[in-house]
Order: C-alpha cells, then structure tokens, then sequence
C-alpha cells in the first residue's frame, strides 16, 4: 500500500508499506479521506517543538474511512461501516484521564507523531478511539472531524458565547475557519481578522460562507471595534493565530468582562502586560484539544447542515507529489488540503 512519509525536515515522500493485520481489540480501516493541519504542517518543518517525532513516520491524524476488517474481541464496529478516529488517545489510567480530563492526558499518544498515522492506504485503530459517521455525513467531510471537534469544544464548551454576542477570530487557518463556522451557527454576529497573504484564499472561503472579514494590514482594527461592538470591544475574542501576538492584540479588543479563548499555540514566549486584564476583568481561557462529545458534536453539525464542512475541504492536491500540499498550506494559499486514499 501507499504511504505518505516524513522522512526529515521539509520531507516527505510517497513510500510502500505493508498493509496492516488488526490485532485484538483493533479495527483496519481503508482510508478515504485524509486532512492536513497546523500541527501537520509543524512536523512537517521539524521546527522547535516536533523533534521529538521519530522519523521516518507515516504522517495523518486527521481522516476518515471504512471498516474493512475486525480484530477479536471487537463488537462495536462491523466491515463496511463508515467511521472516524480520535487521534489523541489517552492513557485512561492517570488523574486528568480520572478527573474527566481525559484531553489533557498525562501520558497521551497521538497518532501520526508518535506511531504511523493515516496517510496511507490502510490503518489498524484501536476500537475505543473510533467514531461511527452518520450515514448522511460523506466521507470526504467526515475527514475534517478532528478539527471541528476542536472549534467545538472551542466555543462550545470552553466559551460563554451565545446569540448575539459579537466574536472576533483571530487568524483565519482551519481552526480559526472552523471556530467561526460553529460561532456563526449558534447565532453570534462574527468577524475573522487575516494578515495580507489570508486575502489570496482563506478570507475569500470565509466570506463565501457569510462571514465578516479583516485584513489587519489594510484596516485599522480600532476603527473594527467601532463599527461592530460601537467601541466597547467583542465579547469574545478567539486567538487562533499561533503566534505569541495573538493574546496580546485580543486585549485591545475584548471588551471589559468579556472572554479571550486561546486555540491556537504559540511555539514563542509572549510578554503580557496583565493590569488590563485583571482591571476589565477578562477571562483568558486556553482550549486544547477535544473529547469523546466534541466528535460527536461535530458529526452532528455536519449531518444536520448547521455547518458546511465541505466548503472548507481542498482535494486539488495529489499524493504523488505532497510537498505542494504543505508548501501551498505553509504560505496560505490553501487552508485544508485533504488527500484522497480511497484510490490510491
């Protein structure tokens, strides 16, 4: 079978592999659809952060596929069923994973970092970290329900938002994308803040899809408060940057008792002056990750069509040659790209 595979940094290269045998308690998956992210897109440079990442690695954690063949002791699950991992897994045995903490996780394993993920034909899963899609859900959508189980869990359960509040988002990647696709679907009025090179693709999707946009080089984001909060400030600002600047800027536009939720991780320390946050008040609230009710969140949104997934997805990449896909990525001129298997 074909596999895409991180071979060093800015490297990868379209290898065969063996098709996997699924051990007790495991199911094999055919891969459809497989996503590439931020995190993707890191390991990707080898930069400060990933080099713990044993290459050569079979890279993916994002995807979607069908069920091809069970292991023993396996029940749940049935060959021809449409399905989704979990890729964080969690150990289920440390105080987080006891204290229903379980994506914070002491001793959390991800896959496509530290074993062989899904950039590749077939993948063994573990039962427990599978998700059945809903049969109204394609599969090429479906392959984007790790990130919008992060936006879910992202607004809401880690924000206050509700309708009527006025959002900012800042950085208009797939978390950010998705964060204001799920702010947007509960009612609050949004707005998504970009730099110049955003312009080329990623605001354009946004406001295809009805959403506000900013280019921060070209507009004068006091002159934003202004016009969307009447000078107050946003209720909530949602850094998706991953950029040490991203909290920074989100104190001067949240206003006082409002919220600042972090998605995003910086890989830099930023110096924050906090007098302003302890004086208005603001929550500053980091949302990492998901759980088991973030996926089913995100499943739900896509089969019932209060978010259109679909629109965000980029299959214009192939898997012979997926260095363009992270370059194109890298320099914004794409925001999800999504490699086809199911042919492969």
């Amino acid at each position: 079978m074909k596999a895409i595979v991180h071979t060093g940094p800015e490297e990868v290269e379209v290898q065969e592999r063996e098709r996997p045998t699924p051990a007790a308690g495991e199911v094999l998956v055919k891969v459809h659809s497989a996503g590439l992210c931020g995190s993707d897109a890191h390991a990707f440079l080898y930069e400060g952060g990933y080099e713990w990442i044993l290459i050569p690695r079979v890279m993916g954690h994002e995807y979607a596929g069908e069920v091809v063949e069970v292991g023993d002791d396996v029940d749940q699950f049935d060959v021809g069923q449409k399905v989704i991992e979990e890729p964080i897994h969690y150990c289920g045995g440390c105080f987080q994973c006891k204290n229903d903490q379980e994506n914070v996780c002491q001793d959390f394993h991800i896959t496509g970092m530290h074993s062989d993920g899904a950039y590749t034909n077939y993948t063994a899963v573990d039962r427990k970290f599978l998700h059945a899609v809903p049969d109204g859900v394609p599969l090429g959508e479906a392959a984007l329900t790790e990130p919008t189980s992060v936006a879910a869990r992202a607004v809401l359960d880690r924000s206050d938002v509700t309708a009527g509040d006025t959002v900012l988002v800042e950085g208009p990647g797939p978390i950010g994308v998705l964060t204001a696709l799920i702010a947007d679907s509960v009612g609050t009025n949004v707005v998504v803040s970009g730099l110049n090179r955003d312009t080329v693709y990623r605001l354009p999707l946004l406001e295809d899809q009805g959403i506000e946009t900013v280019n921060v080089a070209e507009r004068d984001m006091e002159s934003v408060v202004e016009e969307y909060t009447g000078g107050i400030g946003f209720d909530a600002v949602f850094d998706a940057t991953g950029h040490r600047s991203g909290v920074k800027d989100g104190m001067e536009y949240v206003r006082k008792g409002g919220q600042i939720v972090v998605v995003g991780i910086p890989n830099e320390n930023s110096d924050l002056f906090f007098a302003p946050l302890i004086r208005g008040e603001v929550d500053v609230v980091p949302s990492y990750g998901s759980k088991w009710r973030n996926f089913e969140q995100a499943l739900r949104m896509m089969e019932g069509g209060a978010i259109d997934v679909g629109a965000i997805a980029d299959t214009s990449f192939d898997i012979g040659e997926p260095e363009a896909a992270f370059h194109a990525f890298l320099k914004s001129e794409t925001c999800k790209p999504v490699f086809s298997f199911w042919e492969a």
